[in-house]
């Protein structure tokens, strides 16, 4: 026995694995390249000033919201 050997439905098992590669090649170079426009993004908003908030370095939280207050909840 031919371990390629597929039998009467070699075109759909092949076609299968073709589609497969083609959509997971697809979706890394997807992530790749939104990768790339992310780190851009990040790089345009440190340029203009704007920090992440993980980026603080004083021990003052952000905002200060204190038990029983209800600002801004409907």
């Amino acid at each position: 026995m031919n371990v390629l050997d597929l039998g009467a439905h070699a075109g759909f098992i092949i076609a299968s694995y073709a589609i497969f590669v083609l959509v997971v090649a697809g979706l890394i170079a997807w992530i790749w390249l939104d990768g790339i426009a992310q780190r851009r993004a990040l790089a345009a908003l440190e340029a203009r000033g704007i920090r992440r908030r993980s980026d603080v370095t004083t021990s003052e939280p952000v905002a200060k919201i204190e038990p029983g207050d209800v600002r801004g909840v409907r």
